[in-house]
């Protein structure tokens, strides 16, 4: 019985081995010129170490709600297209009532002023 799992102990010690190579040699030949970009916060829209309570732009909250609306719509546009001919009319109408879910989030981003870039 372990012969036949031995070529996934095989595969699972290679990949271990490799990834922590691969950290390794990032660690030890990278370059270190960190500057004050590089040390500066990004993604978060506001200085990470500053009082919990200040306030910031919305915006960053509805771009995120964005993402979700589009992320969530292909993720399951996809599957969905694959198996239509199995799943007939009821797939189609709960993919319509998921889609319009998703059209009215992203007409509540329209009217919140979201896709306005400054």
């Amino acid at each position: 019985m372990l012969a036949e799992y031995f070529p996934i102990l095989v595969f699972l010690a290679v990949s271990t081995g490799m990834g922590v190579v691969l950290l390794l040699a990032g660690g030890i030949l990278g370059p270190r010129n960190p500057d004050s970009e590089k040390l500066s916060p990004y993604e978060c829209g506001f200085e990470a170490f500053e009082d919990s309570r200040m306030k910031f732009d919305v915006r960053f909250y509805l771009v995120a709600i964005l993402f979700i609306i589009f992320d969530l719509e292909i993720a399951f546009l996809f599957p969905w297209a694959v198996v239509l001919d199995t799943i007939g009319t009821t797939g189609l109408v709960a993919m319509g009532v998921f889609l319009l879910i998703l059209v009215i989030g992203f007409v509540y981003e329209w009217k919140k002023g979201a896709l306005e870039w400054e």
